[in-house]
C-alpha cells in the first residue's frame, strides 16, 4: 500500500472512531458534505427528486444505525453510497416505482456527447482526446476554474446530466472513488461505468470549451 493509502486508512479509522463516539461534526464530515452526491445516486434509482430526497434522509438514519456494524470491507464513503442505493431500491419496490440503474443506451443519448470531428479516433494514441485544445486551456487549473462563472457552469452542467451519468461523475470526479468502488456501490458493470463516465466528462468538457471560446 502506498504512503498516501496508509494515511487515508489512518484518517478513515480516526473518523470512524469519532463517529462511533457520537461526534456530530464527524457525522457531518461523512454525510452532510456528500448530500449532493447521495442525492444524485438516489435519483438514478427512483423516479422523482422528492422521493430521492426522502431516500437520502432514510439513508442518513441507516448510516447512523449501522456504524457499529461497519467492518471496513470498503471505504466509508463507498459504504454510505451503497446504503443510499439499497435504500432507493427498497423504497422503489415498496412503492412499485423503482427505476433500474440506466445502461448507457437508456440514458437518453441521441448521438455522441461531443462533435466527433473534435475528438481523436479509437486508433489514435490518445483516443477520445481533443484534436485541438480550446482557447485558454493551460491556465485552467490556476485561473479559469477559480472564476465563479466557470465553476457555476460546471456545477450546472453536472446537475443537468442524465441521472446515471450524474451519479457516476460525482462519485469519480467529486468524491474521488475508484472505478471499482463505483461499480460495487452502484451495481454496474465496469464497461457501463466507463461509458457513463466518458459521456458525462465529454458533456462537461464541451460546456467548458464553449465557455472558453
Amino acid at each position: 500500500m502506498s504512503q498516501a493509502g496508509v494515511h487515508q486508512q489512518e484518517d478513515e479509522q480516526q473518523l470512524l472512531e469519532r463517529l462511533r463516539a457520537g461526534d456530530e461534526q464527524a457525522f457531518a464530515q461523512l454525510v452532510d458534505s456528500r448530500h449532493t452526491t447521495m442525492l444524485a445516486v438516489a435519483q438514478a434509482h427512483v423516479r422523482s427528486r422528492a422521493i430521492a430526497e426522502e431516500v437520502v434522509q432514510e439513508a442518513r438514519m441507516g448510516v447512523s444505525r449501522g456504524l457499529d456494524g461497519f467492518e471496513g470491507r470498503s471505504s466509508l464513503k463507498t459504504w454510505v453510497l451503497r446504503i443510499v442505493v439499497d435504500t432507493a431500491k427498497t423504497r422503489g419496490v415498496r412503492e412499485a416505482r423503482s427505476v433500474p440503474f440506466a445502461s448507457p443506451a437508456a440514458e437518453g443519448e441521441s448521438g455522441p456527447a461531443v462533435v466527433p470531428e473534435r475528438s481523436r479516433g479509437r486508433d489514435d494514441r490518445y483516443p477520445g482526446g481533443w484534436r485541438v485544445f480550446p482557447a485558454n486551456w493551460h491556465p485552467l487549473p490556476d485561473e479559469t476554474l477559480h472564476q465563479g462563472q466557470a465553476l457555476d457552469l460546471l456545477v450546472a452542467t453536472i446537475a443537468a446530466l442524465p441521472p446515471a451519468q450524474r451519479a457516476v461523475i460525482r462519485m469519480r470526479d467529486v468524491e474521488g472513488c475508484s472505478s471499482e468502488e463505483v461499480c460495487a456501490a452502484l451495481d454496474v458493470s465496469e464497461r457501463n461505468q466507463r461509458v457513463l463516465l466518458h459521456r458525462a466528462r465529454s458533456r462537461v468538457r464541451a460546456a467548458l470549451e464553449q465557455h472558453l471560446l
